[in-house]
């Protein structure tokens, strides 16, 4: 089946193709075919992105906030009404089963439309008495020009929850994709034409990093965001930071989940199935690491184990069909890497750990016991489905090692103890913390990390002090005197 769009690029209200940009092989991974065939932005293209955006940009921020909103709203009814023709795309361009695109991915980036359309018309400022009469208000003022960058593992919803916010703030906005899935981005881009939204407002360029960098290097760029690897966002962060621009880095991490022994066990297990295997295990707030303690440990793995062979790997495209692909032969080679190092450093491989035959890039769900705090397994980022589990004993310890990593993008805790349960999360070092769930993320409920998983918040209402600046305005109402 072939997904190919209209042209690679869509700038200014319509198709912009750039035959002399490098190819970009879009690869399904079920199955290893090409089924999209596009071309990085030239230099002029990413030129012609940039003067869009900036001519679009004081028009759109003239608009009310309403008016904008009224925009971003009917953006989601399209979205929505096209979810299944979307999740089709979104299932092709990463391999996720559908039953997993329709729920989670064009459904989620709908959502963020929505909320953020809905907020568009709250956004004031507010008025300051001072002494004498005098008084200041301040006024919340869009950014400008912003620049969005993508990963592959939720592509149209990374590019809804970085376009909802900073249009609803006057912002327009040039969105990168991942070169491993551009295609649903383009798709969003038509769904705000369709919308009522300017031509300008929201451009799409496909290209590698020379691409990105091009354009969080201009000087008429005020923000950028991104989502991606703690490698990538460092030098993203640099980059911006030449010319002082506003960012978001929503990067990576290395999250606990802890199971006591009290904890309901079907919801520890699945808790930890959605925290290591949805997605083929490709989702960065991932609770890669599993503290079971001692009391419970047998039965949780014996659980688990159970319900892994309930797993149906398979076509992405059959409703039934629960565990896909990952996104590229490269992913499965970095994941059998791994996988190698826990074995050479003493981890015992308890479940899966093979490549499967065939066509396509799979690799079973993966569980290795017998881990310890120093092992590569539970230092570094896998992104595939592997599963580390390690053993404590009490929760003073075991919040420690937790804590003992240099990222903090989620962490969760499984208890039926709820004095413990909320002692725990106020003592977790991360971003995100759930308390007998795992992996939800609302859009409004602020997501992002601390450490080295990144700065600044998205989703909520937190992300819209993102997208604007705050102008203070003073008025005297009083003769000004001065001392000569």
């Amino acid at each position: 089946m072939k997904f190919q769009p209209m042209a690679s690029h869509f700038i200014d209200g319509k198709y912009v193709e750039s035959a002399g940009g490098e190819e970009i092989d879009v690869f399904y991974p079920a199955t290893g075919e090409i089924i999209a065939r596009l071309h990085a932005a030239t230099p002029a293209v990413v030129e012609q992105a940039l003067q869009s955006a900036m001519n679009a940009q004081k028009g759109w921020g003239a608009m009310t906030g309403t008016e904008r909103g009224r925009v971003l709203r009917r953006a989601a009814d399209i979205l929505r009404a096209r979810n299944y023709e979307l999740s089709e795309l979104e299932t092709h361009d990463t391999g996720k089963p559908i039953q997993e695109t329709l729920v989670a991915d064009v459904s989620a980036g709908a959502d963020a439309l929505e909320y953020f359309g809905g907020l568009a018309g709250s956004l004031t400022g507010e008025y300051i008495p001072l002494s004498n009469g005098d008084f200041a208000f301040t006024t919340p003022e869009p950014l400008g020009v912003c620049v969005g960058i993508g990963a592959w593992n939720y592509p149209i919803q990374i590019a809804c929850s970085k376009a909802a916010p900073a249009l609803a703030c006057g912002n327009t906005m040039i969105f990168k994709p991942s070169e491993t899935t551009p295609l649903s981005a383009l798709k969003l881009a038509e769904a705000l034409m369709e919308a009522g939204a300017p031509s300008g407002v929201f451009n799409v360029v496909q290209g590698y990093g020379d691409v990105g960098a091009a354009l969080v290097l201009d000087q008429r760029v005020a923000k950028v965001s991104l989502t991606g690897s703690v490698p990538t966002g460092r030098k993203v962060y640099a980059a911006a930071a030449q010319g002082m621009k506003h960012v978001t880095m929503e990067l990576g991490g290395k999250s606990p989940l802890i199971v006591f022994d009290d904890a309901d066990l079907e919801k520890s297990v699945s808790g930890a199935i959605l925290g290591n295997f949805f997605s083929s295990g490709q989702v960065c707030s991932n609770g890669t690491r599993v503290f079971v303690q001692r009391g419970i440990k047998t039965a949780f793995l014996e659980r688990l184990f159970s319900r892994l062979a309930s797993a149906k790997i398979g076509d992405p495209m059959d409703p039934d069909v629960n565990f896909g692909p990952l996104i590229s032969g490269r992913q499965v080679e970095i994941v059998k890497a791994y996988i190698a190092k826990g074995l050479a450093e003493g981890a015992r491989l308890v479940y899966g750990g093979s490549q499967l035959d065939g066509p396509g890039f799979y690799l079973q769900p993966t569980v290795f016991t017998d881990v310890t705090d120093e092992m590569t397994i539970a230092l570094e980022e896998i992104f595939g489905p592997v599963m580390s589990v390690l053993e404590f004993e009490t929760e003073e310890e075991v919040v420690v090692r937790a804590n003992a990593t240099e990222f903090g993008l989620a962490a969760g805790v499984f208890t039926k103890d709820l004095v413990r349960a909320h002692r725990v999360a106020k003592d977790f070092e991360a971003g995100t913390c759930y308390i007998n769930t795992y992996n939800v993320s609302p859009v409004e409920a602020p997501f992002g990390g601390s450490k080295l998983s990144g700065v600044g918040r998205e989703n909520s209402k937190l992300a819209l002090h993102h997208y604007t600046e705050m102008k203070t305005v003073y008025v005297s109402m009083n003769e000004l005197r001065a001392p000569y």
